[in-house]
């Protein structure tokens, strides 16, 4: 420690010494004087015994001593004159004056290496200059074209930076809003409070739902506060309306499965009663168009109750459950075939027991169908899982005929099966979403058959 401290002393107070000693020209041109003075001092003694006219020596000691002066003036000017060049080289690169450069350089001179140097310098600052403002206006160009509102505060809450999404949001130009803390421009909730969330909130230039970013940055060694809030309701609304568009199209479509051969029976049950006289089996016509509306009836409530249940499903009541036990319930329901179970690492998860079985039964209740409709004999159907740090990977794998349209497994009430409601796969997705989790089913890359795989946090 009380070396470092020396060393700061001696940092501190060496430019006092400098100034109040000689400058470097001065030293230089008093060093050559001292170099030359033994030689010229000779030089005159040996004049003044060469006994030669006493005029004529006067002058050769004037004009060595002029010489001698004339050599320290000019070995000065040799050492000062590129000092000062390089001074006036990195004086133009701190002002960022990149169009001076050092000329005459020479590798094989050490100054002309210091002034290599310079220019090699000179030249990394100005990449990084025109690097640096090409980003910047990059950057300027991207916030004032986005369509997400921006907003930088300081250390006061004071708004320095605004883009033009931000000046919409507010109804005013940035220059009335530069300067206005947080509170008055209506953002006060926004820079306090969780970094990332979503709200509802009117602002004077837009009413909806909103999606908040809050980070911090520095600009100039200050801390600074960056606030970005993205308009949401355009893209729910974007999201409704195709929900809406499906919906409509999916029940439109069972509707008139159900509502035209009741129509066209109908219809022909009206025209058999209306025959005068009606023909002899005319009460069978009667009971078979009666048992197809029934029929359609009872088919048309089923799709309704299946799709209020898909719609009712309720948020999971979290508590720990052992992926072991909740595997060894499911697959004691299932009596058709022997499932094979690939035992993992004991994991404990946070889930609803309840709605995980009912995830479980129907993967496996889809594998064994498909094995089952495929295969004459009774093929694996295989039950894993396995641990990846704070994740379980559980798999269902089959050896089925696969899936042919990918694109179709989770659309609400599309089914292949017979009989089926096409909502069992979009409750088993719906349900893992709600766990935090992902349900994935694709074909296996070797062999016949599909795995499901559901992700769950430990």
């Amino acid at each position: 420690m009380a070396s470092s401290h020396s060393v700061t002393t001696l940092a501190a107070r060496g430019p006092k010494k400098l100034r109040r000693g000689w400058r470097h020209d001065q030293r230089i041109f008093w060093l050559v004087i001292l170099s030359g003075f033994p030689a010229v001092v000779l030089a005159a003694l040996l004049l003044w015994r060469s006994g030669m006219d006493a005029k004529l020596e006067w002058t050769l000691v004037l004009v060595a001593i002029g010489t001698w002066i004339g050599g320290a003036f000019s070995v000065r000017e040799r050492v000062v004159r590129p000092l000062q060049t390089a001074s006036n080289l990195l004086s133009a690169l701190r002002e960022e004056d990149f169009s001076i450069r050092a000329r005459g350089a020479r590798p094989d001179d050490p100054l002309g290496e210091v002034m290599i140097e310079v220019n090699a310098l000179r030249e990394t600052l100005r990449q990084q200059r025109f690097g640096a403002l090409e980003a910047t206006a990059l950057l300027r160009a991207v916030m004032e074209e986005i369509d997400v509102a921006i907003f930088a505060f300081d250390k006061q809450e004071r708004l320095q930076l605004v883009n033009r999404a931000g000046e919409r949001l507010l109804a005013k130009p940035a220059e009335r809003l530069r300067g206005l803390t947080a509170e008055e421009l209506g953002l006060g909730e926004c820079v306090r409070g969780e970094a990332t969330r979503t709200f509802q909130a009117n602002f004077p230039g837009a009413i909806g739902r909103w999606s908040l970013r809050r980070t911090f940055f520095r600009q100039g060694g200050v801390p600074r506060s960056l606030l970005v809030l993205a308009d949401l309701s355009k893209a729910l609304r974007e999201e409704e309306r195709l929900a809406w568009q499906r919906l409509l199209r999916v029940l439109g479509h069972e509707l008139n499965n159900s509502l035209a051969p009741i129509k066209s029976i109908g219809i022909s049950l009206t025209d058999l009663l209306k025959r005068a006289p009606r023909p002899p089996d005319w009460e069978e016509d009667m009971q078979r168009g009666l048992s197809v509306i029934a029929g359609r009836a009872e088919a048309l409530s089923r799709f309704i109750e299946a799709y209020s249940k898909f719609a009712r499903l309720p948020p999971p009541r979290f508590r720990p459950v052992s992926i072991e036990s909740a595997v060894g319930r499911v697959i004691t329901l299932e009596t058709r075939i022997q499932i094979e179970v690939v035992p993992g690492p004991s994991a404990i998860v946070q889930a609803d027991p309840d709605q995980l079985d009912q995830l479980l039964i129907n993967l496996l209740r889809n594998a064994v169908d498909a094995v089952l409709e495929f295969w004459s004999h009774t093929p694996a159907v295989r039950v894993g899982w396995k641990k990846d740090h704070s994740q379980i990977e559980l798999s269902i794998e089959d050896e089925g005929p696969g899936i042919s349209n990918p694109a179709n497994l989770f659309i609400p009430f599309f089914t292949t099966k017979p009989g089926g409601s096409g909502i069992g796969l979009v409750l088993c997705r719906q349900i893992a979403e709600a766990h935090n989790g992902s349900l994935t089913i694709e074909n296996r890359k070797h062999g016949t058959g599909c795995i499901a795989k559901l992700v769950l946090r430990c």
